[in-house]
């Protein structure tokens, strides 16, 4: 079989096995078996071992559980809830205070742990029924959560930056560098769009003085703020501090979290259980992707497949800024259909020593990569974030509804892909002062 035989085969083969409702981490692995034996016969198959005992070892993709453990402790703790009263009794004044509330808290508890379901799960459940009832627009309300939510893909401790991290072999420490002043200015973007939003379209949000106000109080505004503060400064601080590595981080931040939790008296052995269940969950999902993945990758790029891509980009003849953009496309067209690690997985081992030899620095393009999976994570029609929302929101906000109300967050988002690819000094300021 030709190389380009190969290529065919594996594209049309793991979508075709997809679309029969085989997971991506058996039809790519199941696929790339079945390649190796054609083309090399058995002996080949060993490289599926080594490829597997490789990330299975790798020291660093430790944190990935231990940010999700994380993840899910809080989801089961009362502290988002209380975080959103302390911030409310002070914001919930101004007209649309809600929705920065809201939206705050997004980064807050994208700052903490990385993940994105449990974040709009939990907004969905503490701030859309509020919004909803304050007679807040109701795309607004969708948008805000959804958005706001998926912040987790950006901004520090990222999962996305930590895989992307070990697949493309770039310090983790300098993808989080990197990718915090890009992901606190998206966020800032969002509320600059809330803000013009409200003004040019009063009834979008209630006025202050027709809302019930919650009364300001120290104890509640301490119970909400302090502990998240704590999380924050302990995860940054050991991560940027330089005092501890990012899986040693992630340990320190989870038995933080125990503590906090324990302290709030709400830590019990049924919550442990439910979050240690979650995470085994999450993490069997990841592994069987990435093991998947990386066995495809690699008998791909045996074949020669390495090769035939880059001779097949660089003889288009086009900038090298046209090629960077037509991995950004191809990245947002996947992210329609697939989920970001499968893409990060299958494209990465391929696309970055193309970047490399373009001379392109790869923490700019892990940035863009993570900014991508932002648009992927609210388009239709397997938007996850949507789906996130729809399985708390109210009968009447369906997958539809979900879907019109994002597509300004989106361009948004494209907006801050075309900045990043405009100045990529953005995201490179932080990583070459820390060199």
């Amino acid at each position: 079989m030709t190389i380009l035989t190969i290529s065919i085969i594996l594209l049309l083969g793991i979508f075709a096995l997809m679309a029969v409702g085989v997971p991506l981490a058996f039809a790519a692995g199941s696929l790339a078996m079945v390649v190796a034996y054609l083309k090399f016969g058995l002996p080949v198959l060993a490289i599926a071992h080594k490829t597997v005992y490789g990330l299975a070892t790798e020291y660093s993709f430790l944190s990935v559980p231990m940010f999700i453990l994380m993840a899910s402790l809080l989801e089961r703790s009362r502290l988002a809830r209380d975080l959103y009263d302390a911030l409310n009794s002070i914001f919930g004044r101004i007209r649309g205070g809600i929705g920065y509330v809201t939206l705050v808290i997004s980064v807050l508890l994208a700052a903490i742990s990385g993940i994105i379901g449990g974040e709009i799960v939990l907004l969905g459940l503490v701030a859309l029924p509020q919004m909803l009832r304050l007679k807040y627009d109701r795309n607004l309300a969708i948008g805000i959560v959804c958005a706001g939510g998926s912040l987790g893909t950006m901004i520090p401790p990222s999962i996305v930056l930590i895989v992307y991290g070990l697949t493309a072999n770039v310090s983790v420490h300098q993808l989080f560098l990197g990718s915090f002043l890009p992901g606190f200015l998206l966020a800032a973007f969002y509320l600059v769009y809330i803000a013009i939003r409200c003004w040019l379209d009063p009834s979008a949000a209630p006025k202050p003085a027709e809302t019930r106000q919650v009364p300001f109080s120290w104890p509640v505004f301490l119970r909400g703020v302090l502990p998240t503060a704590i999380l924050i400064f302990t995860v940054f601080g050991c991560i940027y501090g330089g005092i501890t590595s990012i899986t040693e981080a992630a340990n320190i931040a989870v038995g933080m979290t125990l503590v906090i939790i324990a302290v709030r008296g709400e830590l019990s052995l049924p919550m442990l259980a439910q979050a240690l269940t979650q995470t085994l969950r999450a993490c069997g999902i990841i592994l069987w992707v990435t093991f998947g993945a990386a066995v495809m990758v690699a008998i791909y790029n045996l074949s020669g497949g390495q090769r035939f891509v880059t001779e097949l980009i660089l003889g288009l003849n086009i900038s090298p800024l046209l090629t960077i953009l037509l991995m950004m496309t191809i990245f947002i067209v996947l992210g329609m259909f697939m989920d970001w690690i499968g893409i990060l997985l299958l494209c990465m081992p391929i696309f970055v020593p193309i970047v490399a030899a373009l001379g392109y620095d790869l923490v700019w393009f892990g940035v863009l990569f993570s900014v991508t999976m932002q648009v992927s994570f609210l388009s239709p029609p397997f938007g996850p974030a949507a789906f996130y929302l729809r399985s708390v929101a109210p009968p009447g906000i369906t997958l539809p509804v979900i879907y019109r109300a994002l597509w300004p967050f989106i361009l948004i988002q494209l907006f801050m892909l075309g900045l990043l690819l405009a100045f990529p000094g953005i995201s490179l300021l932080l990583p070459n002062l820390a060199r």
